[in-house]
């Protein structure tokens, strides 16, 4: 059935003196929204419920104005309309005309060129400018007198893209939840100064793609490349003035289009191409590509943020607003919230989505401060929320990894736990629980178990799976494991605030001194503690992430909040990693490792709903060897503690872990259950050795009742054939 549509109303024939329309405008369609590029021309639709009239720009690659077109018709809020003779490549703009009453929630403004919401691709990155800004500057009455400054030539652009890369054979790796490593990237940091990625291609997709890069990856025993923000975003003003960068990517303007300050060759068509090759080459090495995504709020900040798209499109229709209209609801901690109740954001948001599985074919996505996308009309946080039940019911995204970011700044926004079934979370209780263990806190214990055990608790009981529970030591927001221990204060005098930015509580310890030092005791301190904190997240139940250049010894010299530093302060250090080969060689034995070892990544918890036993048991002893007593759980002093991993499938290796968080050497017994057998010592951090499963000749064993002894803050594992053991315990 084909669309009813209607007519616009007459267009003046000269409605801009400089530019005069000479091609043919047809009705077009008013879907897709976006620029639909067929054998004719382009189809352009483009939503606003409050438009008088939407006209299409189109310049020259010198930027030049060279025709303005204004959609002839108008379709259930729908501008639309066929231009003949554009073709792929073309850079065009938005201007809006309508109301521009702040107070009533609305802000169009023609004189500024907007980006088209659905566009594929920018001409250029984006960065921050005071022509943007849709009222007039430094007035009494702040953003209520619209701004008459044409900001048309200097404007970012879209560009119409027509793609037609050769997929292949190309297929999804899709790789089980159980077995999956996630590696947090950042996709220019990985590679710009990396010496066997061809200087023209680093920090770029392309160089992602590079041999030098896959085979990394693939050495290290990763299994899904977690990209940061890679969907276009801006340098706001306030950084640009400071000579600064939004090196992170939280700040996204265009959800379609690939950022194309990493594309190599960004050309006519923004770098799609370049990235759909990245995603090819990575998926033919058996690597997933998951995209960190900021669909919670925009670049166009507040009331007092540039005017770039969706708020000179139709304000009140994409953000949430407060009961005066004028300002947006900040549940972010940006200035804005998406409203994805509303169901133009909600289609904004899931079309997108769609089309970067469909289209760039990645396998999921991590969505930052996700609490908000799961948000009602009223602003509640509730399963029920329109985006949870679209993902659900979408049979293309429904089967892709959701990965979700359980917070917001919002009421009630810490939802850890309260995230849909087939979902995962991001984990800050078992980053706050392992630092707290590792820094020697009182009463730690607990919850440093709880969380070695895939969090129980929050999990278990809302019938989601181990794998939901995404286990991390540190992300790009915060220290980098080298800084963890290094220090104990930030140090982020760089990023031009003050010291003002960034966590102030980092669970953090230096280990005796702040930051470089040439004390050989500190040193060797640090190095266990790093061995510590990675055998820990390797050996627990859920799913693994590790922080990019954690395994080689990254320092951003006790910065934690990197956001705005793209400079070597961010970037890898390669030279410096050559030094960490130890630790890197370290990792890799580690995740290979947790490959060998089924009973460390169970995809189902000890006891099932109906209390019956499944696959894998856990037990707890104490330094004796004996069952831990209640009051040991209890005794907030207790810093040494032994888990033993059980498999009822006799061909699985059983796993015991050893820790000591004390400040003195413990002697272990071991539990003499299953006397007959006897346990191989697999890795013990007082060194970086690791003994593989396979090559066990000439590793120490201890039998079944027999001790070891830990170094002060240190760890161990240890392996054994399978033997019959007693029921689980608390």
């Amino acid at each position: 059935m084909k669309p009813e549509v209607h007519a616009a109303g007459p267009l003046p024939t000269n409605h801009f003196k400089r530019v005069r329309p000479v091609r043919q405008v047809g009705p077009g369609r008013p879907w897709p929204l976006g620029a639909t590029v067929d054998r004719l021309g382009v189809n352009f639709a483009v939503y606003s419920s409050v438009a008088t009239r939407v006209e299409i720009c189109l310049f020259s690659e010198n930027d030049r104005e060279m025709e303005r077109i204004a959609l002839p018709c108008l379709t259930d809020d729908v501008w639309h309309g066929h231009v003949a003779g554009v073709k792929a490549g073309q850079k065009y703009g938005l201007r809006v005309h309508g109301p521009y009453e702040p107070e009533a929630g609305q802000r169009c403004n023609s004189a500024k060129l907007l980006m088209d919401p659905f566009s594929k691709a920018l001409d250029r990155p984006v960065r921050g400018a005071a022509d943007q800004f849709g009222y007039e500057l430094a007035q009494p009455d702040e953003d209520l007198v619209p701004s008459k400054r044409d900001n048309g030539r200097t404007a970012p652009k879209t560009r119409v893209v027509r793609s037609r890369f050769d997929w292949g054979d190309d297929r999804p790796p899709r790789v089980p939840a159980r077995d999956t490593v996630f590696y947090e990237v950042h996709a220019k940091g990985f590679t710009q100064t990396h010496p066997g990625v061809p200087e023209n291609l680093r920090g770029t997709y392309a160089g992602l793609a590079s041999p030098a890069a896959i085979a990394y990856f693939k050495q290290l025993g990763v299994t899904s490349i977690e990209l940061l923000p890679v969907q276009a975003f801006i340098d706001d003003h306030r950084l640009v003035e400071m000579q600064l960068a939004n090196y992170w990517g939280y700040n996204t303007v265009a959800f379609f289009a690939p950022e194309p300050r990493y594309a190599a060759r960004a050309g006519a068509d923004g770098g799609v191409d370049e990235f759909k090759a990245m995603v090819k080459a990575l998926h033919a090495a058996g690597l997933e590509v998951i995209l960190d995504v900021v669909y919670n709020h925009t670049g166009e900040g507040n009331h007092l943020g540039p005017t770039l798209s969706l708020k000179g499109i139709d304000h009140a229709a994409y953000y949430r607003l407060t009961e005066d209209r004028r300002m947006c609801m900040d549940y972010t901690g940006t200035g804005n919230t998406v409203d994805t109740s509303s169901p133009p954001a909600l289609q904004l948001v899931m079309d997108s989505l769609r089309y970067w599985v469909q289209e760039m074919h990645v396998d999921g996505f991590r969505f930052d401060l996700a609490s908000a996308l799961g948000r009602d009309a009223a602003g509640a946080y509730t399963l029920r929320a329109p985006f949870f039940a679209a993902m659900a019911q979408d049979p293309v995204l429904s089967r892709t990894k959701l990965i979700a970011e359980p917070w917001d700044l919002g009421p009630y926004g810490y939802q850890l736990g309260g995230f849909p079934v087939g979902w995962m979370e991001w984990n800050g209780r078992y980053r706050d629980a392992v630092r707290d263990y590792w820094i020697n806190a009182d009463g730690s214990l607990p919850a440093f178990a709880a969380c070695l055990c895939g969090s129980a608790d929050m999990y278990q009981p809302r019938r989601r799976r181990p794998t939901a529970s995404v286990n991390m030591v540190t992300v790009h927001d915060g220290f980098t494991l080298a800084d963890l221990v290094s220090y104990n204060e930030k140090h982020n005098d760089a990023n031009g605030e003050g010291g003002q930015d960034g966590e102030s509580h980092n669970r953090s310890w230096n280990c005796g001194a702040e930051g470089d030092t040439d004390d050989a005791d500190v040193l060797a301190l640090r190095e266990r503690q790093v061995r510590n904190f990675l055998a820990t997240l390797f050996m627990s139940h859920g799913t693994p992430l590790l922080l990019g250049g954690d395994e080689l010894g990254r320092t951003q010299q006790g910065n934690n909040n990197g956001y705005c530093q793209d400079s070597a302060l961010s970037w890898y250090d390669w030279e410096r990693a050559g030094r960490h080969g130890e630790l890197q060689s370290f990792t890799q034995a580690l995740a290979a490792l947790r490959r060998a070892l089924p009973v460390v990544r169970p995809h189902t918890w000890p006891v099932d709903e109906a209390g019956l036993p499944q696959l894998v048991t856990v037990r707890w002893h104490s330094v004796w060897g004996m069952d831990m007593t209640a009051e040991e759980w209890d005794d907030p002093a207790v810093r040494c503690v032994g888990a033993v991993m059980e498999s009822v499938a006799e061909e699985e290796l059983s796993v015991m872990l050893l820790f000591n968080a004390s400040d003195a050497d413990a002697v272990f017994t071991l539990p003499a259950e299953g006397s007959s057998r006897s346990w191989t010592l697999r890795m013990d951090t007082r060194d970086a050795r690791v003994v593989a499963v396979g090559e066990e000749a000439g590793a120490p064993t201890v039998a079944a009742g027999g001790q070891h002894t830990l170094l002060a803050r240190s760890m161990a594992i240890l392996t054994a054939p399978f033997a019959p053991s007693p029921p689980a315990t608390a």
